[in-house]
């Protein structure tokens, strides 16, 4: 009775850690979406006061990101048609 008991316990510390440990996928915010699908138009990005402020540019779009001191994110498009 006491080895089933060690035996268990093992396995229930031994599958804990297991997944505890495991990778988990994380989510992309709207402006890394935003960077992610600018970078893929091949959009010039600029990049001011230390990531605070991004600005990228197409010939179809320009898109500004702003980080404000509060850690508030603001995003403005402006379509170029």
């Amino acid at each position: 009775m006491k080895k089933i008991a060690i035996i268990a316990l093992t396995a229930l510390f031994i599958g804990t850690s297991f997944t505890s440990c495991r990778e988990k996928k994380e989510e992309m915010s709207e402006s890394e979406e935003i960077i992610q699908e600018m970078k893929e138009d091949g959009a010039d990005i600029k990049i001011k006061d230390d990531g605070d402020k991004i600005k990228m540019e197409t010939e179809d779009k320009e898109v500004k990101i702003k980080v404000d001191d509060d850690g508030d994110v603001k995003i403005k498009t402006d379509d170029n048609s």
